[in-house]
């Protein structure tokens, strides 16, 4: 998914907008395997625990884990990413054991994209409480990361504690990207100290000052992270692709989905890339054209210019 100076393509499930009829999801396994016979580099799923009618996005609704587990046995090079995993509703240690075990069973395909949180109707549902979500993702993201260590552990967190215990499974290589989205209620330096990457809105896109703004961020960012070493960035948006390959880059829904033509998404994605984005996951479930046209549209004439990486090969297994 990632190299320095270039910019790779995902996309973001579900396919299709869900109104109140789960038979929005029959067929998108099978899509699925052609994004990953097209190569793209990713398929994205997003945790949405409950559906808050007032928000207005039920998200992936099949939950995360099991839905790329699933996912996992009918893909071959995909990577399988989160987007994003809510780290402050879940203990660690089930996050973990969930994680590892995908990371796992697909040949060490996993990304986590982590975020804290943003709907406020979840926290109490689990006992939490909203206004300490910033508080729990980071004591969680220590414990991920303590869990993944060789050998047996002690582990001492205000969310948990135990002694000469080995968790298990361990990741396929060793370790598994965590990726974190916006703030996450935590200060930039923060996330250029602990994050593997950073997933972040994009801004406006139908206008080359959304980029530039983006720009800015990124380097901000990159400025911080210690020994200048290089971690990846990704956006994401959401299009409604149009026929007209000439077809101008116009938001719609204040900005939240952007209607295009194939050569203006081309644009907007090398000015990404200039940006500094190493990945861009793009979702297609507000496009009014089927679902298989726009991604083949998109892997004949978009990923020829930006694509996926030739890295270290899924790890063969026989589980």
């Amino acid at each position: 998914m990632f190299a320095p100076d270039r910019l790779t393509i995902g996309i973001f499930l579900p396919l299709r907008f869900y109104e109140g009829d789960m038979r929005v999801m029959e067929g998108q396994a099978e899509l699925v395997e052609s994004i990953d016979h097209h190569n793209f580099a990713s398929v994205w799923v997003r945790d949405v625990p409950l559906f808050d009618p007032m928000f207005g996005d039920a998200g992936q609704v099949f939950d995360p884990f099991t839905y790329l587990a699933y996912l996992a046995a009918r893909t071959k090079n995909v990577a399988l990413a989160t987007g994003s995993a809510i780290f402050s509703l879940r203990h660690p240690i089930d996050l973990a054991k969930a994680s590892a075990t995908i990371d796992q069973l697909s040949g060490g395909r996993l990304v986590l994209g982590i975020a804290s949180g943003d709907r406020p109707i979840e926290f109490p549902a689990y006992g939490l409480e909203h206004g300490k979500r910033g508080e729990r993702f980071a004591q969680s993201v220590m414990y991920f990361r303590q869990l993944m260590q060789p050998g047996s552990l002690t582990v001492n967190s205000p969310l948990g504690y135990f002694e000469r215990a080995e968790f298990l499974p361990k990741p396929a290589t060793g370790s598994i990207p965590l990726v974190i989205t916006g703030s996450s209620s935590q200060s930039m330096g923060w996330i250029a100290e602990h994050a593997d990457g950073w997933l972040t809105y994009p801004g406006p896109t139908h206008t080359p000052q959304g980029p530039q703004q983006l720009a800015e961020k990124i380097r901000a960012w990159r400025d911080l992270i210690p020994g200048g070493g290089f971690r990846p960035h990704m956006t994401n948006e959401w299009l409604d692709l149009v026929e007209d390959p000439d077809h101008p880059r116009t938001p719609l829904q204040g900005g939240y989905v952007l209607r295009t033509g194939r050569n203006g998404l081309i644009t907007l994605l090398r000015e990404w890339q200039a940006a500094g984005v190493n990945h861009a996951a793009l979702g297609i479930q507000f496009s009014r054209r089927p679902a298989s046209e726009v991604i083949q549209e998109l892997a004949e004439e978009v990923l020829p210019h930006f694509p996926t990486h030739q890295g270290l090969q899924t790890i063969a297994s026989a589980w």
